[in-house]
Parts: C-alpha cells; structure tokens; sequence
C-alpha cells in the first residue's frame, strides 16, 4: 500500500510539472505583451519601458523565468499581477476561491442528492416508466451544453419572470441558477451510473442469497445491492472535479460570479499571464490530488482491488 502511495504522488508531481511547463509555454507564445497590455496610452520611453520588464523578469531568458516563477509555485508565493499593480495573486485567489468552492460544493450535493436515488429507483424498477423517464431526462441533461441552459434560464426566471437576480450571489436566490445548470450534467450522468450499478448488483450471487433468507426487498436492496452499487460513484467523483472546474468557468462568466474561473476569464483578456499561470496550475493541482485520493478511497472501499 505504502509503495502505491508513493508511486502515485510521484505520477502527480510528474504531471503536475508537465502542465506548469506546457502553461507557462503557451502564455508566452501568445500573441501579445503584458508589458504593452500595462502601458497602453502611457508616454514612457523606451528606458522606462525596459525598467517594468526588468521589475517582473520578463527581460530575463524563458528557462530563467520559469525557474523564478516555479520556485515560488512550491514556496506559496503566485507572486504580484501585472495588470493590476499592487494586487498579489495569492490575495486574489483568496478573495476568489470562496465563489468557486461554494459553487461546486452545492452542485456535488444536489447532483447526489438527486442521482443517487433516482438511479436505485430506476434499476430496481428496471423498464418500468419511471426508468424509462428517468433515462430520457438524463440523456438530455447529458446532452445539452450547460452554457446554451445557463442563458435559457437566465433569459427564462431572471429576465422574465425575475424569480431570481440576473447576476451575483449576493444572496441564497442567486445560487440558484448556476447550482442548477452545473448540476444538470452531474446528475444525469451519476444517475445513469447509479442504474447500471444497482441493475448489475442485484444480479449478484449474495443478492439471491439474502433474498432466499426471507430478508425483505427493501432490507435486500439498501443494506446488500446500495452498499455495493456505491462503488463506481465513490471512484468517478473525484475524476468529475476537473469537468466541474471546467464548467464552473463558463458559468461563472454567464452569471457574473466573482469566482476564479471568471478571474480566470478576465486575466486572460487582460494578458495577465501571472494570474493565468496561477490558476491554471492551482486547478491541475486541485484535480491530481482528487484523483490520488480516489484511487486511495476506492482501494479502502473494495479491498478485492490488488495493489502493486
């Protein structure tokens, strides 16, 4: 177990390396100067000029700045932003995070609150109506682009009918909208994989067994087949996060979170390469270490996995 552990903190330092050298890679071959960015309409000369590169490095060879900028990744410091002198990154992530972190917490709750039963209702109750709906719906949550839902919404319960704010989270109303269009996606997927779980389950030797001891049909399902069919969920949630990262940037965008997908958003028109490289890494950071730790907690969920 020790050796499995070890071996997979170093797959994720390895990765982690290889996307904070492809990220700082493609800031610097995308079009534009911050230096410039930062200018603008100012009148500084040249020497002037020269004296804010000097101040970030960025006179500096690429490898050196990737080397300043890496060591202070492992040390905490994101350094200071470009585009908006006297900001630190860290100080902006943190004013930042709180959004994002809400944000998904609320979509994994409603998304398993929802999911979770309605796939066990729909592979006990296997080609009845209720699967047969269940299903439907889930294939379309699966199927409809959460940013075209997330401007149907707002157009639908904000703007027409003003049920809730069109912008912010500034109060509970305002989660809402963004909770719903995340957890869309999530929960049709989740229930999909909750139904196969259950139908595969309840197919089991041990299943049989329990029902051939005159245990109830429901003492059968939620102590034997649930426990069992939770599996699969337990090893794919952490493997979602980065999908919820991924949406959460989009939605935050759409309905004006201050969260650090639109930090994010809002960094990159700005071509504050800083902040850019910050998040980026932060997010891969957050998605590696969710992955190690699913594969942990599904090897303590199921000791009939053998680690090497």
């Amino acid at each position: 177990m020790l050796s499995y552990v070890i071996r997979r903190i170093l797959q994720g330092v390895l990765t982690m390396f290889i996307i904070s050298l492809i990220t700082f890679s493609l800031m610097h071959l995308a079009p534009g100067d911050p230096v410039e960015a930062f200018v603008g309409e100012r009148p500084l000369t040249t020497e002037q000029i020269e004296l804010l590169r000097q101040r970030w490095g960025l006179d500096l060879p690429l490898h050196e700045q990737y080397i300043n900028w890496i060591s202070r990744m492992v040390r905490g410091d994101f350094g200071d932003s470009i585009m908006r002198p006297g900001q630190t990154i860290n100080q902006m992530i943190r004013n930042a995070a709180p959004a994002t972190i809400y944000l998904n917490l609320y979509t994994l709750i409603v998304s398993l609150a929802i999911a979770i039963p309605l796939g066990i209702a729909a592979g006990v109750k296997r080609y009845s109506k209720l699967d047969y709906g269940s299903m439907v719906g889930a294939t379309l949550g699966i199927c409809i682009p959460n940013f075209w839902l997330a401007l149907m919404l707002l157009l639908l319960f904000a703007l027409v009918l003003g049920w809730v704010p069109t912008s912010g989270v500034d109060s509970w109303s305002g989660w809402i909208l963004p909770v719903v269009v995340l957890a869309t996606a999530e929960t049709a997927l989740l229930a999909r994989l909750m139904r196969s779980s259950t139908i595969e389950v309840l197919t089991e030797d041990y299943v049989r067994t329990a029902r051939a001891k005159g245990l109830s049909e429901f003492t059968v399902i939620v102590k034997h087949a649930v426990r069992n069919a939770m599996l699969p969920i337990a090893s794919i949630i952490g493997y979602r996060i980065a999908f919820f990262l991924s949406g959460t940037i989009i939605v935050e965008q759409i309905f004006a979170i201050p969260g650090l997908g639109r930090l994010l958003i809002s960094s990159v028109y700005r071509h504050d390469y800083q902040v850019v490289q910050a998040i980026v890494l932060l997010f891969s950071i957050v998605v590696v270490i969710a992955s190690i730790l699913t594969d942990l907690v599904y090897t303590w969920i199921d000791p009939r996995i053998r680690i090497g």
